[in-house]
């Protein structure tokens, strides 16, 4: 976690507008992040036309623009629309440590910073974005203090429920995004259940002593994983063509250059999806086609009682959770995920 930022590829190369990520619990933070610096560059910078070659022209200081508007866009959505916060590290200790407070020469020296605009949130960002993408920097964490923070304790107190009461699960010596840090990253809320609304009774009925938290409203970015629980249509069907996707717990982003392709049903017939997982040894985007028509994806397997996990990539089976039935061509591309 300390060594994590927000570090994208080399500027005017097939993946300029990734960041890289390496293997981690920061990762599902990153790919965050990633989905809306792909919503700003498809979709919010002024550009004649988006398609996967502009993609390739982003430069240096492109870059440094889409990570300061994507951090903004996320903290301003978790501060409600009216404030953001971000957190920066001072030279010199803000409080005096008491006793049982164990020194880290981090979280002492933290200085937070308030605005109740947008766009001095995005310019303050963009003016200190090397406290974020520089190596050493702990942007990551960082970047998790400001969300916290722009959030407030209290909101995100009020978020979770009785199934999750921390935004980090530590497991095998590691830190890793419980759901309900993810959904705030997508939609400004730490619920922290994947479903629509929230859950007041029991699968018999039976009134529960607290609500289970889901999903208020469509966000600009949504998020699909292939589970038993299953995802509701909030996260599944957002605003804008862009979704985080948890295949087997690890992160990636798929996304579509096709602003309508979740407004106009008959853009869904066939069309291109675009995935990226920021591991070092994806080095071009993945294309895939989506044939919703079609559903000859069963033909090609001899078992078709078997497990569908043994015999499709995980992410196909991860896509087929908003586009049942669909095939899927790769491309040419050995599926990898």
């Amino acid at each position: 976690w300390k060594k994590s930022c927000f570090k994208f590829r080399e500027p005017y190369s097939n993946l300029s507008y990734a960041l890289e990520a390496e293997r981690g619990g920061a990762r599902a933070i990153q790919m965050a992040v990633q989905a809306h610096i792909i919503k700003y560059l498809l979709f919010t910078r002024p550009a004649e036309c988006c398609t996967m070659e502009s993609l390739g022209e982003v430069g240096d200081k492109e870059q440094e623009r889409a990570l300061a508007a994507a951090l903004a866009d996320i903290l301003w959505t978790a501060g409600e629309e009216r404030s953001a916060t971000i957190s920066l590290v001072t030279s010199e200790r803000c409080f005096t440590p008491h006793l049982d407070y164990k020194l880290d020469n981090f979280t002492e020296r933290l200085h937070l910073f308030t605005f109740k605009k947008k766009d001095d949130t995005r310019k303050f960002i963009y003016e200190h974005i090397q406290c974020f993408n520089e190596e050493g920097s702990h942007g990551v964490i960082l970047f998790l203090y400001s969300l916290i923070f722009s959030r407030s304790i209290v909101r995100i107190q009020e978020d979770l429920d009785i199934t999750s009461t921390h935004l980090l699960h530590f497991s095998l010596g590691n830190f890793s995004c419980r759901q309900a840090l993810l959904n705030l990253l997508l939609t400004g809320r730490a619920s922290p259940n994947v479903f629509n609304g929230s859950l007041l009774c029991d699968e018999d009925g039976n009134p529960l002593v607290q609500p289970l938290r889901g999903v208020l409203a469509r966000s600009d970015v949504g998020f699909l994983h292939w589970s038993r629980e299953q995802v509701g249509s909030m996260l599944k069907t957002p605003k804008l063509p862009i979704w985080v996707c948890n295949i087997n717990g690890t992160y990636g982003v798929l996304f579509s250059f096709n602003r309508s392709l979740l407004s106009d049903w008959k853009m869904e017939h066939l069309f291109h999806l675009y995935f990226y997982n920021g591991q070092p040894t994806q080095g071009t985007t993945a294309i895939l086609t989506i044939d919703t028509h079609s559903h000859h994806w069963e033909s090609g397997s001899i078992d078709n009682q078997g497990d569908p996990e043994k015999r499709f990539p995980s992410l196909e089976m991860t896509i087929r959770t908003k586009w049942e039935g669909a095939a899927i061509d790769w491309n040419g591309t050995a599926p990898f995920f």
